[in-house]
């Protein structure tokens, strides 16, 4: 079993600057989890509190069952890939390979078998005998995972290893860390800033912001159930449109989203979770994602200011009184002239409007707040 528990984790450097607040989180064995959110919000603390190259200054970190607080890095059987590759540049590849196993005091037929075998499962066979500075960015990062593999780790940990990569290359590299994880089918904590890179490769995501846990859940439930107004524009690209100066209405005993002027009956299930809380009429943010949008019918309107076509597909930037909105339109859908300055005529689902509050930013839906006192907002639940 390689689960890693945290619980009630901070990190507070001195002077008292608090860069991570309360974590507690529960990473299941063989589960593939991603910490993902922009820059400064200590994912990649949190990590290094985990790998022990940061010290924890209050909570409890459990690795495999075992309290790891005060265990040295070497011993908490894990093992780490850097954005930068941290290879040694005057060794070979086989020699990066093996060096962690040469510390060990393995004998060296073993050590070159493990070696020959991870090389084989990474596609790196035939540059052994090459340094790193023969290797592109992306057989670099081949060799960093290799080295960490082939400890066969409890965990393994990658603080944004794609990064450094062009964007074909992280597109492949992230593919074959979705092949990897299939072979050696062990406990993954991954960190990034691209959502795209969470959404595709975790089970369940961690959305962090400022030092604070704000979501946690699968990819899905982040995209469709955003617990406030950051996780909903954080997750979904392109980002989702929000509307300022809606209202949530009350009228005959049935709720309405009105967006400029246009009234929204929610639908059923919407209405129950309102009635529960017994949410009042007030002014509030509704967000709609961009694939949501239906363009040539409807009672809003806006202006085409840019409009892109990607194939399959129209992105449509216009512009609605003050609101910039992004559309996203199938071609073969699409029944209207959405050229540069048109007008045009738009239309959202009611079911997959999302309603915010205004003040607090929290989705009048699906934020939990007995939940968020624990720091694990609505999907957190193990």
């Amino acid at each position: 079993m390689s689960e890693v528990i945290l619980k009630g984790i901070k990190k507070i450097y001195d002077g008292g600057v608090t860069a991570v607040h309360d974590v507690n989180l529960h990473i299941q064995d063989k589960e593939f989890i991603v910490l993902v959110g922009p820059s400064g919000c200590g994912k990649s603390t949190t990590l290094r509190m985990v790998a022990g190259l940061e010290e924890i200054s209050e909570g409890e970190l459990y690795i495999d069952g075992k309290i790891c607080n005060n265990i040295e890095p070497k011993d908490r059987d894990i093992a780490m890939v850097f954005q930068s590759y941290a290879l040694y540049p005057h060794m070979t590849v086989r020699d990066n390979l093996g060096f962690a196993l040469k510390l060990q005091k393995m004998p060296k037929a073993e050590i070159r078998k493990k070696v020959e075998e991870v090389a084989a499962t990474l596609d790196i066979t035939q540059y052994l005998d090459r340094k790193p500075k023969a290797l592109s960015g992306g057989q670099r990062q081949r060799v960093a995972i290799g080295r960490a593999m082939v400890r066969d780790p409890k965990v393994f940990l990658m603080d944004e290893p794609l990064s450094n990569l062009d964007a074909k290359l992280r597109n492949e590299m992230r593919a074959e860390i979705i092949k990897l994880r299939s072979r050696i089918n062990t406990t993954f904590m991954y960190v990034t800033h691209d959502q795209t890179e969470a959404m595709t490769l975790a089970d369940r995501i961690v959305i962090m912001k400022d030092g604070y846990v704000n979501q946690i859940g699968t990819p899905q439930e982040l995209f469709a159930k955003p617990v406030n107004q950051f996780v909903a524009g954080f997750i979904g690209m392109p980002v989702m449109n929000f509307f300022a100066g809606c209202k949530l209405l009350l009228e005959g005993g049935k709720y309405y989203a009105e967006i400029r002027g246009v009234k929204f009956l929610l639908d059923e299930f919407q209405q129950k979770a309102l009635k529960q809380r017994d949410e009042k009429p007030r002014e509030i943010i509704c967000g709609v994602r961009p694939q949501h949008i239906t363009v040539g019918e409807g009672d809003l309107t806006a202006k085409v200011e840019v409009s892109e076509l990607l194939g399959t597909e129209f992105n449509l930037h216009a512009r609605s009184n003050q609101d910039n909105i992004v559309m996203v339109i199938p071609t073969m859908d699409l029944k209207a002239d959405v050229s540069m300055g048109t007008t045009i005529h738009f239309t959202v689902q009611p079911k997959l409007i999302q309603l915010f509050d205004k003040d607090t930013s929290n989705n009048l839906i699906w934020y939990d707040p007995v939940s968020a006192k624990a720091n694990a907002p609505e999907c957190a639940r193990y």
